[in-house]
């Protein structure tokens, strides 16, 4: 029985129903979920950073995982969506040290332990915003398990796991060439530092070779670096230097005598083929300098100032400030051969936006080429599926040539390395509980990489071991692809090496969204809409269905507020036909002994279209073509069922026959309830509301936990199909001379049809959708005068149109308009074949008036058609 207490709005107002539903969602435990004997589906949502905020890309990211944990729960599966965020130390710690010098407080000053107090406070207030930005979305999470990675166990587990590794040699201390963020005064790995075009100079110095008259020319574009020059060198093959070998250069400002020599690694057709060799500050001179045994002097501070390694005037400098005082001395003294401009990309620290700087440091490392391999076998064997498939072939780069994880950060919000030295012995004790006589030693100073936390993230969210049973490996994971190396690759590495399986089956790589005018979205450009205000303006369920809807596997989204309205309409018109089905039950009584009564083919057909439209939903999820799904919903929800059936139906509403009136309508609500379901996962809200009106609902009960349909192979039936494709290609046959003609909507049409297709039971839907009032058909029916024509198959559709339209006044206006066409077009076709025009106009221009030609052309051969057919 339908709820007739409750009245229904004339339109779907989303702000009344969002917050209200999404309560009692969270009062009732929809989402919970603890391990029982039902079979588990698991989801570990990337955890946002705390400091971060709701984005474009989280909605499409938590909208596709929402989709799959609301789908599985219906489906009957015990789901479980863990939600949490990331401490994410740097961003953290410099959203908190800003915070900090705004009041006049260094946390140098205040030291650690009251620095974190202040992380503490800091986090509990401001941070997780985004956690109250999701459940607006309408996200099912289990709330009640969020997690932290800097919670009191999830900690644990991660100095666990340093321990582990350490104790299995898989971690070591080492001075190597790092990528340092002077902003921020630590260690960043390779993944964490991005490349820019920089329009720069080449600076080409002249260096004194000793004991001659002679210079070798040496091109740079870090002149500051010469100060830490400590050799010159060459490739062995190049002629113009081999008589330079064994010898040395005079190093200009420092003064240091420093070798000439050959190495393979040096390009002959960089600059003038000699090149400076720095070992302290770049990779290469560096590994140069171990080759050849070079003394490594390391000219900057931990900020990127200059150090006590160079002469006194030039130390305390800036880096940039450094390079000005070099230039200026070898101009100063005539030693600068020239300068050029110079593109080169130049490595930024992701976090503090800064050129990051080759830093030869102490730093923790993990030894990665043991333990890429099992997961790399992982993927290969397709133990674990990435979709689209192409980032396999990335993946697989990546690992096979990994190199060892710079582990250790110079900062203090994070899990601090689990390492203590002895203050009088040096003994170095790595434990996860500190040493009992602690006052004899000293911790660590530094915390581990963000990521060495977050990659145990799909195990370690589950405190219990009865958890960690139950629901790893998780399921699906959905993420964007730039994190594929920091995170996707080392959770697999993570997952095969503490609890030997794989940490999920699947993995989604999300669509990078891009502004309409294909721009990545960002603050810094202003073209990002803060997704709060889209749904305040739209709905929740309207930007989620036109996220996905915009979004196709593999390829990135081209999005505007404005592409809302898509959404909007498609609930809307779901709102409209729910609200029509509901208003007559009101008068009409619901029986569903009579559900299966009185069908004829249209029943037949939208059942039909229903279960085709759950086989192809099926095969869609299966192959994880979300974007797929919801055209192949849109399609059976706005054209089949609403457009289509709503309309047929409306004649048998209105028969005098109550029991035929009742199981049409009876059958249209158990369909219609179907049909909520199936949009449910994509649009939450809309649909439990109207879920909710459709049947007298138990206090408790959710369409999240009503059984989703199956699809009954046996009621797909292409018959049906054959017979309903009959009727709406005629009826939009008929519409579409209507609107050609200019017959006005309130006259009804007579309509003469020579065909074998069309049969009796047919011919009452045609006439009633298509406004005719008399419908003969035969294979002997002849063309009237004066008729409008159509095609459709192997029928031949005549709408005689005597009496329909002043059929001169009608000849006049068509003519009027081939004219004003012909006339148009002929400007256009002037322009086309002027060459100048064709060759300097911009593509888009000249594209744009081809398009009109065609338009136009093709309008005039119609409208020629239609005047032919008046006579």
């Amino acid at each position: 029985m339908t709820n007739k207490q409750k009245e229904i709005p004339k339109t779907y107002d989303p702000s009344k129903t969002e917050d209200k539903w999404h309560k009692y969602w969270l009062d009732k435990k929809i989402f919970s979920s603890e391990p029982n004997e039902k079979p588990p589906f698991t989801i570990a949502i990337p955890p946002p950073n705390v400091t971060g905020m709701l984005t474009m890309g989280h909605i499409l990211n938590n909208t596709i995982q929402d989709v799959f944990i609301r789908l599985k729960r219906m489906q009957g599966y015990n789901t479980c969506w863990v939600p949490g965020t990331d401490h994410a130390s740097i961003a953290t710690e410099t959203k908190v040290t800003k915070f900090l010098v705004e009041k006049g407080i260094s946390k140098y000053d205040i030291g650690r332990e009251e620095f974190l107090k202040h992380c503490w406070q800091w986090k509990e207030q401001y941070g997780g915003i985004i956690i109250q930005q999701l459940k607006k979305l309408g996200v099912s999470c289990d709330w009640e398990r969020e997690r932290f990675t800097m919670d009191d166990d999830y900690y644990r587990e991660v100095i666990k796991a340093f321990v582990e590794l350490y104790n299995d040699r898989k971690i070591y201390r080492g001075y190597r060439m790092v990528n340092w963020d002077p902003a921020n005064k630590s260690a960043i790995s390779d993944e964490e530092v991005l490349y820019k075009t920089v329009n720069g100079k080449l600076w080409y110095f002249r260096y004194p070779v000793m004991d001659s008259d002679e210079h070798i020319i040496v091109a740079t574009t870090r002149p500051e670096t010469m100060l830490g020059d400590t050799g010159v060198a060459f490739n062995p093959n190049d002629e113009r230097y081999k008589h330079l070998i064994g010898k040395k250069v005079k190093l200009p400002i420092a003064e240091r005598e420093i070798p000439i020599f050959a190495d393979e690694y040096v390009d002959m057709e960089f600059g003038t083929g000699a090149v400076k060799v720095t070992p302290a500050h770049d990779i290469n001179d560096y590994d140069m300098g171990t080759r050849h045994k070079l003394e490594i002097v390391n000219i900057f501070k931990d900020d990127a100032s200059t150090n006590d390694n160079v002469p006194e005037s030039f130390r305390n400098l800036d880096r940039y400030d450094a390079r000005k005082r070099v230039v200026q001395w070898f101009e100063d003294n005539n030693l600068v051969e020239k300068i050029e401009d110079y593109q080169n990309k130049v490595g930024y620290s992701e976090r503090g936006n800064v050129p990051i700087e080759p830093y030869l440091s102490e730093q923790w490392f993990m030894k990665m080429d043991e333990l890429a391999k099992p997961a790399i076998d992982a993927v290969k064997d397709g133990k674990i599926k990435f979709y689209p498939q192409h980032w396999e072939k990335t993946f697989f780069h990546w690992m096979n040539n990994i190199k060892d994880w710079c582990i250790s950060r110079q900062l203090w919000w994070g899990h601090r390395i689990p390492v203590w030295y002895h203050k009088k012995t040096n003994q170095v004790y790595c434990t996860v509980e500190p040493p009992n006589d602690l006052d004899n030693w000293i911790q660590d100073e530094d915390v581990l990489d963000t990521w060495a936390s977050s990659w145990l993230w799909a195990h370690a969210i589950f405190p219990t071991k009865k958890e960690q049973d139950y629901y790893y490996p998780t399921n699906t994971l959905v993420t964007a692809p730039d994190i594929i190396f920091f995170w996707v690759a080392r959770m697999i590495i993570a997952g095969m090496y503490f609890k030997k399986d794989i940490p999920f089956s699947d993995v989604y790589f999300t669509s990078v969204i891009r502004d309409i005018q294909g721009r990545k979205m960002s603050k810094s450009l202003g073209n990002s809409p803060d997704p709060l205000d889209v749904i305040r303006d739209y709905g929740a369920d309207a930007l989620r269905f036109t996220a996905l809807y915009l979004a196709p596997l593999g390829q990135d989204v081209l999005f505007s507020t404005d592409e809302c309205e898509h959404g909007r309409n498609f609930a809307n018109k779901i709102w409209n036909a729910g609200r029509f089905l509901l208003m007559n039950a009101e008068n009409i009584s619901v029986d569903e002994k009579l559900k299966d009564a009185h069908k004829d083919f249209a029943d037949e057909w939208i059942i039909s279209r229903c279960n085709e439209t759950l086989k192809n939903l099926d095969e869609a999820y299966k192959n994880f073509e979300v974007n797929n799904a919801t055209k192949i919903i849109y399609s059976f929800v706005w054209n089949d069922f609403c457009d289509w059936y709503v309309e047929m139906i409306k004649s048998r509403l209105y028969a005098e026959d109550e029991e035929l009136k009742s199981a049409v309508l009876t059958r249209a609500l158990s369909i219609f309830e179907g049909l909520l379901k199936i949009v449910h996962p994509f649009m939450p809200f809309i649909t439990e509301e109207l879920w909710q009106l459709t049947h007298k609902r138990r206090d408790g009960e959710s369409i999240s936990i009503s059984e989703y349909p199956k699809a009954d192979k046996s009621l797909i039936k292409p018959s049906a199909d054959a017979e309903m494709e009959t009727v709406q290609n005629v009826v939009t046959a008929l519409r579409n001379i209507r609107g050609e003609m200019n017959i006005p909507p309130s006259k009804k049409i007579t309509v003469r049809m020579k065909s074998s297709e069309v049969q009796n039971h047919q011919v009452e839907y045609i006439k009633k959708l298509a406004k005719v009032e008399e419908l003969s058909f035969g294979e002997k029916i002849e063309k009237p005068k004066a008729c409008a024509s159509a095609v459709v198959k192997s029928s031949e559709i005549y709408v005689p149109l005597e009496g329909l339209i002043d059929l001169n006044v009608e000849r006049k206006r068509l003519q009027k308009e081939i004219t004003r066409l012909e006339s148009s077009l002929a400007g256009i076709e002037k322009k086309l074949s002027n060459e100048k025009f064709v060759n300097n106009a911009p593509e888009d221009v000249v594209e744009r008036e081809r398009s009109k030609q065609k338009d136009w052309s093709e309008n005039v051969t119609k409208l020629k058609e239609i005047l032919t057919n008046l006579n």
